[in-house]
């Protein structure tokens, strides 16, 4: 298991008026313990990940095929593998994502990068029937299973879920969860997306606590899937900021909180490959 920061997380920090430059930012994060960094490509940030020892996962947003070639060359030279891909829109029909999937996935596929379609709303994705209706397209066109990046915080609010009915609702398709291994693994209930991980005095809110065997789960469901390969799931703790909404004014810092979260991201790893039985040597 690898902890992804997301660059998200730090726009904006310590304050708007005067927001670390990137290499402040990548200096909190290896210093913060993570494994890796999320974002969108450029030779700053490729050169500031490598020499801080940073898995960097790449990140594009996109509803054009013209788009696709010059967008996965950036990504290419960039050095990364694995790729988080927000598509199109909400109108888009399945037949047109699945066109766009396909054009996506061969083209990248043939530069050695590994996209995942994540899952949220305001794209081709936004809803658990869209989303599988895509993947089982996918699937039907090409014989493979769809690598997806998952952010169950959006079907949360979509399906307006409560904590109890997470695991029944959001982990129906395991087959496509054992496929992925790129996971945004931020708190929420069924009306935030996002919601507050700390109290002042540090410990977890009610809230965060709520989320905690949900997160347990799926790490519990993925790794089912997934004893006798030597893929890595990269759990990013992927909080916004105040900024676009994903935050509100009165919540904790969010990049102090992903920090937090990180801590309780390994510690729930922890406690779940602490349940699995010894294994027999192969």
């Amino acid at each position: 298991m690898k902890t992804i920061a997301n660059l998200w997380t730090l726009m904006g920090h310590p304050i708007a008026q005067a927001e670390w430059p990137l290499e402040w930012k990548l200096d909190a994060i290896a210093e913060a313990g993570f494994d890796g960094v999320c974002w969108g490509p450029s030779d700053e940030l490729t050169r500031g990940a490598a020499e801080r020892g940073l898995i960097f996962v790449g990140g594009m947003a996109s509803g054009d095929a013209a788009a696709f070639p010059g967008i996965l060359d950036d990504l290419k030279r960039s050095g990364t593998i694995d790729v988080n891909v927000q598509l199109a829109h909400d109108e888009t029909s399945t037949e047109e994502a699945l066109q766009l999937t396909l054009s996506l996935m061969e083209l990248a596929h043939s530069l050695g990068l590994r996209p995942a379609i994540e899952t949220h709303r305001g794209t081709c994705t936004e809803t658990p029937e869209k989303m599988y209706a895509l993947a089982d397209a996918y699937e039907h066109a090409t014989g493979e299973k769809l690598d997806i990046s998952w952010d169950f915080s959006h079907f949360a609010v979509v399906k307006h879920l409560l904590p109890q009915d997470f695991e029944r609702r959001l982990l129906v398709r395991p087959d496509l969860i054992q496929q992925s291994v790129q996971f945004h693994f931020r708190p929420f209930n069924g009306h935030h997306v996002q919601v507050p991980i700390t109290r002042l005095d540090g410990s977890l809110t009610a809230e965060a606590e709520a989320w905690r065997p949900f997160g347990k789960a799926v790490m519990r469901l993925w790794l089912q899937g997934n004893h006798d390969s030597r893929r890595e799931m990269f759990l990013c703790p992927e909080l916004g900021p105040v900024e676009g909404g994903y935050a509100l004014e009165s919540f904790p810092n969010s990049w102090e909180d992903a920090k937090r979260l990180r801590e309780e991201i390994v510690a729930m790893w922890d406690e779940v490959v602490a349940e699995e039985p010894a294994r027999k040597p192969a």
